[in-house]
């Protein structure tokens, strides 16, 4: 008998109720099977294959697609890489000196990014930041919190990372607030831009030299 016909069969012999339970279960379980099959495509697109997650090698991702604000998350060596395409607002609010006295290394003394992005901004290009999603305190994922003044955060919170776990704090350039569990700014990978807005994350730009092996910690 095929499954159709058991389903049927099932939902006729059903005490009225419960047929309509039944029904009612049915539908919204092939409702959310057709969503996972139609998300699939754009979730396939945001990872790398097996082979490039095997080999430990680069991963290209395309950014023009990343609307300014937004962040998107790719996997490099089976570690998340947040992305975010940052306002101008974003980039006005990292470079005031008062917003700097509220992190522990807001200069990036510690070796936790290559030379090329030991900068205010943390990156290559200003506007997309590429960081390593993982706290620097205990291996916990940080959430993505680029709402400004949350309260559950601070009233004067201008966007970043929060880690639920033991609420260590970082600004939309991965650097670690003063007074949290977490002892270092979030790790910058190796990265660089084979051209426009296609990024290579794994790599370092042409005559530049980092081991991401070096960092302090990640």
């Amino acid at each position: 008998m095929s499954d159709e016909a058991i389903h049927a069969a099932a939902a006729e012999h059903a005490e009225p109720g419960n047929r309509r339970d039944f029904l009612y279960i049915m539908t919204g379980a092939f409702t959310a099977l057709g969503a996972v099959l139609t998300a699939w495509p754009f979730i396939s697109e945001m990872s790398p294959d097996k082979a490039t997650l095997a080999a430990g090698g680069p991963v290209d991702v395309d950014l023009a697609p990343l609307a300014v604000g937004q962040m998107m998350q790719v996997v490099w060596q089976s570690r998340p890489i947040f992305i975010v395409n940052r306002t101008p607002a974003n980039l006005k609010e990292l470079q005031d000196p008062k917003f700097e006295t509220r992190l522990l290394d807001p200069n990036s003394n510690a070796p936790q990014q290559p030379a090329y992005a030991r900068n205010w901004h943390r990156s290559i290009k200003p506007e997309f930041l590429v960081l390593v999603g993982i706290c620097t305190h205990l291996g916990c994922i940080p959430t993505y919190r680029p709402d400004v003044g949350a309260g559950d955060l601070a009233p004067d919170w201008e966007g970043g990372y929060f880690c639920p776990c033991h609420g260590s704090k970082y600004d939309l350039s991965g650097r670690v607030y003063s007074g949290v569990p977490a002892p270092f700014n979030l790790p910058v990978p190796p990265h660089h831009y084979i051209a426009g807005t296609k990024l290579r994350i794994g790599e370092n730009p042409p005559g530049q030299k980092f081991d991401f092996d070096s960092i302090a910690q990640v």
